[in-house]
């Protein structure tokens, strides 16, 4: 999208807005009833209130943060807006116009980018390739991919056999006209799975392309100082970017650890920022009952409290949305799981998962609440079920049905089935899945958790536990 195109916007671009229907949840037998959702109101809408008007003004200031509000991470709720409106005020000289060059430059001289981070320096990224991206969107040839490079993830694990096998397929696959990259993405550089990964594959490409390959072929998103702000400087990489202060990794989405990648794939990173702008005008102004974010909180707040639900499932009717659930798992878990409190969260995939987990969620232990992710409109031409002369599968009788019909009835069918069986529901419905729909759904859910860590008393933005693996690994290693 260009400039003028963005200068238009809300005028010209409708987003329609994703939709939450929590009347599956609402069942004074084993739900819950208004009067459950109205005895907690008040301190969701103080929870907004401290967001808004306490934690959003702190973070602007000069001032001393309190001990209890350390860190304050708040720079992930205005960025939207700050990076739209820095850009149709600067255009190309905005972080946003330099994000799209450097992704323009990229996806025309490489086939191949490898992305490497882990967390919230990788997630964000791969939920944007797999909701937005043609599925198989790797297999493809590049024609059939207009252009845009094939996207590989690393530095988010010490798999032997995995880091082993990509470097040999980026080593066996020699195109004259076409290269690959890396991104490279650490806040300190100090996080040994990608700090090992890049030494790995730095290398690969150094021996592969020339030692004066890096500067033109890796691009490092990290902090102003650390080790691999170092190591940037060291390589003269021409391209680098920021992890803005007050974000933290895994609200990093909208800055240009999320929207670099998905530049790079061609993804509209303008309409995906709309997206999240206008959920955050949503938060803002819409009322409990009307606010998808509040009422979202609500429910799985009040059936945490009431019920004694202690897990939390995502159930994504959408392959593609797949590792939009990890994302938020990792979001949820990350922010949420402290002082022996907050759900687990779990994403499922169905159909597929109906297969194997179904049993289980409809006669298992009541200590769930199940939050479906649907997709009302899909992108591609409906496939039918066809016939066959023979009809031995005997479908000749659905043959005039499409795949969507069959979801549609899969996801009545299930949602029917877990009231029968006593079980709370609510849905999340995307209108498409498309970078609009997903930009609200990514800022309805960081929201979502920052809202419930200021009702619990959990700072959301404080270190994960995982904090404590590094140092113990860290320290065996080097004994």
């Amino acid at each position: 999208m260009s400039r003028e195109d963005l200068n238009t916007y809300g005028t010209t671009m409708k987003i329609e807005p994703i939709r939450f229907d929590f009347t599956g949840a609402l069942n004074p037998e084993f739900g819950l009833t208004q009067q459950d959702l109205d005895e907690i109101n008040d301190r969701i809408l103080a929870a907004r209130r401290e967001i808004l008007e306490v934690d959003i003004p702190l973070f602007h200031s000069d001032g001393d943060i309190p001990e209890e509000k350390q860190p304050l991470d708040a720079g992930f709720i205005e960025l939207p807006e700050r990076l739209l409106d820095d850009y149709t005020r600067d255009g190309q000289l905005s972080e946003l116009g330099q994000i799209l060059a450097t992704a323009k430059r990229i996806r025309e001289n490489n086939d191949r980018v490898v992305v490497l981070g882990i967390g919230g320096s990788y997630m964000g990224a791969r939920a944007l390739m797999d909701g937005c991206c043609q599925p198989y969107f790797n297999y493809w040839t590049r024609g059939e991919r207009g252009g845009r490079p094939r996207m590989f993830f690393e530095g988010n694990n010490v798999d032997n056999d995995a880091s082993n096998a990509l470097l040999k397929l980026l080593a066996s696959e020699k195109d004259d006209e076409f290269k690959w990259s890396i991104v490279v993405i650490s806040k300190s550089g100090g996080t040994i799975e990608t700090a090992v990964a890049f030494r790995q594959f730095l290398r690969a490409l150094t021996e592969q392309f020339g030692p004066d390959a890096a500067a033109e072929q890796v691009v490092p998103i990290t902090g102003e100082v650390g080790k691999l702000a170092s190591l940037a400087d060291e390589l003269g990489c021409r391209d680098r970017f920021p992890v803005p202060d007050g974000v933290g990794g895994r609200f990093s989405v909208f800055s240009a650890v999320g929207l670099l990648p998905a530049a790079i794939l061609g993804i509209d990173i303008v309409k995906l920022l709309n997206g999240a702008m206008l959920m955050n005008e949503h938060f803002r102004e819409a009322a409990l009952g009307e606010n998808v974010v509040l009422d979202y909180v609500a429910v799985n707040q009040a059936m945490e409290q009431k019920r004694g639900v202690n897990l939390r499932l995502l159930s994504v009717w959408s392959k593609a949305l797949e590792s939009l659930g990890l994302w938020y798992d990792q979001l949820f878990a990350e922010s949420i799981g402290k002082q022996e409190l907050g759900s687990t969260p779990l994403t499922v995939v169905n159909t597929r998962d109906l297969h194997s987990r179904a049993q289980q969620h409809q006669e298992g232990k009541r200590d769930k609440l199940i939050n479906n992710v649907i997709v009302d409109h899909w992108r591609y031409d409906h496939l039918p079920v066809g016939s066959n002369p023979s009809n031995l599968d005997q479908l000749n009788d659905l043959a005039e049905k499409t795949l969507p019909d069959l979801m549609n009835a899969a996801i009545e069918g299930t949602n029917q089935a877990y009231r029968e069986d006593r079980r709370a529901t609510t849905d999340i419905h995307f209108p498409q899945c498309d970078e609009a729909a997903i930009g609200q759904f990514m800022q309805m859910m960081m929201l979502a958790t920052v809202v419930e860590g200021r009702m619990m008393g959990i700072n959301p933005y404080g270190q994960p536990g995982v904090e404590k693996y590094k140092t113990n690994m860290n320290r065996i290693l080097r004994g």
